[in-house]
């Protein structure tokens, strides 16, 4: 059974690059190594819905922090098996985004700190009702607020199927989020954290994930 690592952060915090990097640098040290993206978008309906909904669709989904967060937890839930399957035929996997960005950005949605009362309720829905395995590391992207939502407007004008959604618009809730998240960090919640802020941070990572590997 493989090592399950999960990269949480922002929009435009460089969760993809760092995650892609990684996978290419255990793979050349022998280690087999996969990854796998949430929300599924174009590949679960729970996910589909959820951003049609962040653009305006199925009137007032969007408006209930609860429903959305199960949408978004449905989603994962959908992926049980496949988050078993490359656990099973790999050595470590690492996860875009996990259970931690349900919690995070619906407590910044109801102006809730990690100590709220939907940040506990996330975590017994998808660690617990539904059963989601729960990361042996959560590395958090922390390049800070402001960076990330430059990335992010940029990268959404460069590709138009990357448009920002209304979560991505809101730079107050992205702030709320970042703080949410740095609370999360701050109090290892569900499993040891780590947080990453720029490059520099790599190799102190990959050394890390070896004694993990290791055990």
């Amino acid at each position: 059974m493989g090592v399950l690592i999960a990269v949480e952060g922002l929009d435009g915090a460089g969760k993809r690059t760092l995650i892609d990097g990684l996978i290419t640098e255990l793979s050349a040290k022998g280690l087999r190594a996969g990854s796998l993206a949430f929300p599924q978008y174009g590949r679960s309906i729970h996910a589909d819905l959820a951003a049609e909904a962040l653009r305006g669709g199925h009137g007032d989904l969007a408006g209930s922090i609860n429903a959305m967060a199960i949408m978004f937890a449905l989603d994962r839930a959908d992926a049980r098996a496949e988050v078993s399957n490359l656990l099973d035929a790999n050595d470590i996997v690492i996860l875009d985004r996990w259970v931690a960005s349900n919690a995070a950005y619906s407590a910044a949605r109801a102006e809730q700190d990690a100590d709220g009362e939907i940040v506990g309720w996330v975590g017994d829905l998808e660690f617990g009702r539904l059963a989601l395995p729960v990361p042996e590391l959560t590395v958090l992207i922390d390049p800070g607020d402001d960076v990330a939502a430059e990335r992010a407007r940029r990268r959404g004008e460069l590709d138009a199927a990357r448009a920002l959604d209304a979560y991505e618009r809101d730079g107050g809730l992205q702030r709320r989020t970042g703080a949410v998240y740095r609370e999360l960090a701050e109090r290892d919640w569900h499993g040891r954290w780590w947080t990453y802020r720029s490059d520099d941070d790599r190799p102190a990572l990959l050394t890390l994930c070896a004694e993990i590997l290791a055990g």
